[in-house]
């Protein structure tokens, strides 16, 4: 029997109140855990320090005292339970309301109001056609490939004339802030690549046309964003000693430079691998794009209703998202902000046309789900899984074990069902090229010469060209 039941009421504008009662069992075992945890740090007379029964806990402290703390402790774990149990998928931050601390025997009430993911009515979404380009690698683009190889292996020899962009120069250099030199501002025999843009804008520019032996003053000032506060928004002045100027010399196009540079022993060979490998990654890419351009093809069919407030909430998530991968990157909330220029409230808003296109998409998906009672297999669960299975040394069904034990199987459950979903309908549409899927699209407008009542014609939203870009 699960600790937690609940009834879901709707409310307007895609929003619920999940009522949520924890049973009297849970109450009391949660109760007896946090008498112990405080017991343990508790000097009684006549008991040893940390052995303090928990019923004495309670008869000490009162028992209203300890329940609040029991309370405090696993709301957080009742509150998931309470939307698991539901059956729903929330959206924003939730409005929480707690009854009064039950009393002995009786269950803990509480109600949670908080936005969930809009329905979608399905248009067509079956068989429809979208535009599907080929994959097309051309020389330009092996060319390329092979001018960045060639860059790598290049080497840098010393030349007899001024630098120019592109060049490599070896400096020393001593900055100073009025007049007084600065930690970190010092530096001998550094090789700087000109115009690579890696140092404080403007000093690479500086040392165009310098050549060995010249003494250059380079006056700059730091970035408003500069990692060192203490340097930030200031202007300082660099002298700077040339010792050398080096020029990049790339190796000659031909078989040597071939098998010098790669496993293969003739130019051409590397040349036919760069091409398989970038037109095994433009199918790739074709593929990705052909999923999307189906899903928002369905999208454009359906009807969703996504209320504003919904928006914004799940703005604030994807920029949550974001700040969060951004933290991990090294860079804190605060120095974005400061970066972009704006406030977190700006980039939310910023951020509402893609939350809302997120939201008609997940809304779509979830409502193919369920007209196609997609329920994805215990095997299939496993397969989901068997990459962190594999990862962690353990068995894919020991993984599905633990997500079913900690409560977490249904959400798994939803994203390969979700997942499902998007490969039925990607199987099921119809490719057209690029040029067919213009041609019908230019015979229909949204808005323009379409008679009231009369509906588009089949796959004209559906139908959606998408290419890279547009």
């Amino acid at each position: 029997m699960p600790t937690v039941t609940t009834s879901v009421t709707e409310l307007p504008e895609s929003r619920v109140r999940v009522s949520a009662e924890v049973s009297a069992e849970e109450v009391e075992k949660r109760l007896q855990q946090a008498a112990k945890r405080l017991g343990s740090t508790m000097r009684i007379p006549g008991f040893r320090k940390g052995k303090v029964p928990p019923a004495v806990v309670i008869r000490r402290l009162g028992r209203d005292t300890v329940l609040d703390e029991a309370v405090r402790e696993s709301l957080g774990n009742w509150y998931a339970d309470a939307i698991g149990e539901a059956g729903i998928a929330p959206i924003g931050e939730p409005e929480l309301d707690l009854s009064d601390l039950p009393g002995q025997g009786k269950p803990l009430e509480f109600s949670i109001e908080i936005g969930v993911r809009p329905k979608a009515t399905l248009g067509e979404y079956k068989g429809i056609e979208v535009g599907r380009r080929e994959p097309h690698v051309d020389d330009a683009a092996v060319d390329e490939q092979i001018e960045q190889l060639r860059d790598r292996v290049a080497t840098l020899e010393t030349v007899d004339r001024p630098a120019e962009n592109g060049d490599h120069v070896v400096v020393d250099y001593v900055g100073t802030l009025d007049g007084e030199e600065f930690e970190g501002g010092s530096g001998r025999d550094q090789l700087i690549e000109l115009g690579a843009d890696r140092l404080i804008p403007g000093f690479e520019q500086q040392l165009v046309g310098v050549s060995a032996g010249d003494t250059k003053t380079v006056e700059v000032t730091f970035p408003d964003d500069y990692p060192s506060e203490e340097l930030q928004g200031r202007p300082a002045t660099f002298a700077v000693t040339v010792h050398e100027v080096k020029a990049k010399q790339l190796p000659e196009l031909d078989d040597d430079f071939a098998a010098e540079a790669s496993e293969f022993d003739t130019l051409d060979e590397l040349r036919e691998d760069f091409r398989v490998k970038l037109t095994e990654a433009d199918e790739n890419a074709v593929e990705r794009e052909f999923e999307q351009a189906v899903l928002q093809a369905v999208t454009d069919n359906a009807q969703v209703e996504v209320p504003q407030p919904l928006v914004h909430a799940r703005a604030h998530e994807l920029l949550g998202q974001m700040l969060h991968s951004l933290e991990h990157q090294g860079i804190s909330k605060d120095v974005y902000l400061q970066i972009s220029g704006k406030t977190e409230e700006q980039l939310a808003q910023e951020a509402e046309p893609e939350a809302e296109a997120a939201l008609r998409r997940e809304a779509v998906l979830a409502a193919v789900v369920e007209a196609e009672q997609i329920e994805p297999s215990e095997q299939e669960l496993e397969e989901a899984v068997a990459p962190v299975a594999a990862r962690d040394g353990a068995e894919p069904a020991e993984i599905v074990e633990r997500l079913r034990k900690g409560g977490r199987l249904d959400q798994l459950r939803e994203d390969v069902a979700t997942r499902q979903a998007l490969q039925r309908l990607v199987a099921e549409a119809k490719p057209i090229s690029v040029e067919q899927a213009k041609a019908r699209d230019a015979l229909w407008t949204p808005g323009k010469d379409e008679p009231e009542g009369e509906a588009k014609p089949a796959g004209a939203a559906g139908g959606r060209l998408w290419t890279p870009g547009s």
